[in-house]
């Protein structure tokens, strides 16, 4: 039996742009392609990209994808391999869970969310990796500028960086529950250091920082870190990051 690219891409999640990528680059081939010039799947595709999204899952790039599936024809031996792995990535995701049972615990009772004991307790356990493919596709140059900044950085340059930011969503947390405006000085200056954190990755003018801003609050995955800090405060962040743009930043 042969699957459309369509039919592939709605019971695998995975995007009809990301399968033709897979084909471009040689990871994911499909069986056939049809008269109609669509391309076609069949079991033994199907089989490969599950064994493709289990790595992703883990962590690994594209082309460490490609050379370990492809050093393993036995797919029955290379599954029982990403199994073992996928229960050390399931024991990684039992502390994820413990650290939002920490920060649920901290929030108890002070739910306008004015302190936490360790902002940097706020992240542990996140693998930021799996947004590599996507972030690939939508912001090529973005992302290989961002990829060569962080291979000049070290684990504590990063760790550093990411207690950083988090302590930065507690203070923005502690203006919105104020009350105060986001077009207010002191809320501009926090956000021109947001701004100063990005532009360590890539630099965006006035349209793509309001866009990163509108990301952080329509994209769930991107919001619930704000939510883990405050309700409404991924609303209050692109609101504040939209001001700024328009006062400070060009075109």
């Amino acid at each position: 039996m042969s699957w459309s690219i369509a039919q592939v891409a709605r019971m695998s999640g995975v995007t009809a742009r990301t399968l033709r990528h897979y084909d471009d680059i040689g990871l994911l081939k499909p069986d056939h392609v049809g008269a109609n010039g669509y391309r076609y799947y069949e079991e033994p595709q199907l089989l490969r990209l599950q064994q493709i999204l289990v790595m992703r899952e883990l962590g690994l790039a594209l082309a460490d994808i490609a050379s370990s599936i492809d050093s393993e024809p036995d797919t029955l031996a290379a599954l029982r391999r990403q199994y073992g792995r996928l229960i050390v990535e399931r024991d990684r995701l039992s502390r994820v869970a413990e650290t939002v049972r920490r920060t649920i615990a901290d929030l108890e009772g002070k739910p306008e969310m004015v302190h936490i004991n360790r902002p940097e307790n706020l992240f542990e356990g996140f693998d930021q990796s799996q947004y590599d493919d996507e972030a690939r596709e939508r912001w090529p140059e973005e992302f290989e500028r961002a990829q060569a900044k962080r291979a000049t950085m070290t684990d504590a340059d990063i760790e550093r960086w990411q207690r950083e930011a988090t302590a930065a969503m507690i203070r923005m947390a502690e203006f919105m529950a104020a009350g105060t405006p986001v077009d207010d000085p002191a809320v501009m200056d926090e956000v021109h250091q947001h701004y100063q954190g990005i532009c360590i990755w890539w630099t965006p003018n006035r349209a793509a920082y309001k866009c990163l801003g509108q990301m952080y609050l329509d994209d769930e995955r991107f919001k619930a870190n704000y939510v883990k800090i405050a309700e409404g405060l991924a609303e209050y962040q692109a609101a504040a990051m939209a001001a700024y743009a328009d006062a400070r930043l060009s075109d």
